[in-house]
């Protein structure tokens, strides 16, 4: 399987647009409209789509953001997998490039992301990959997951 992340161009945006979660998941994630919209309004934003052997499998959008520390935050703002792609493994598999993706474009030592309590299954895949509740909340009162990478010492950075 070769999973590959693209940027969101004139070649693929259609494409992007027709992603779709399960009909339970609408209220908790944007369409791929409303983010594409936002990443306009926010040049922090970069919305990429995420595929699989040249398929389209799911979207992404992530930035680094000054407040919130000495660093700022890397965010993992939105991400999703097509429904007609779910419970195949791909969250899991594209989870893991996403994070490979933010540690090595930003190197950071840790990634935010926010999540609905009542979203479950996003949860316990975050959960599978060290995401912790920080006991924080943002303005959409989802609630605020990090994952801290320890250095070679086992010290959190």
């Amino acid at each position: 399987m070769d999973i590959t992340i693209h940027d969101v161009t004139q070649e693929n945006v259609q494409e992007i647009l027709n992603l779709r979660v399960g009909e339970a998941q609408q209220n908790f994630i944007e369409t791929t409209r409303q983010c594409l919209d936002e990443a306009k309004e926010c040049a922090n934003f970069k919305p990429v789509g995420l595929y699989s052997d040249s398929c389209l499998i799911g979207f992404a959008m992530y930035g680094h953001f000054s407040e919130g520390g000495e660093k700022g935050r890397v965010w993992l703002d939105r991400f999703l997998i097509d429904a007609k792609y779910q419970g195949f493994g791909y969250g899991k598999t594209m989870l893991n490039a996403m994070i490979q993706k933010l540690v090595d474009e930003f190197s950071c030592n840790d990634i935010y992301l926010s999540v609905y309590e009542e979203n479950k299954a996003a949860i316990r895949l975050y959960e599978k990959f060290d995401f912790r509740f920080n006991g924080e909340s943002d303005e959409n009162n989802e609630k605020i997951m990090v994952k801290i990478f320890p250095n070679l010492n086992g010290q959190q950075q």
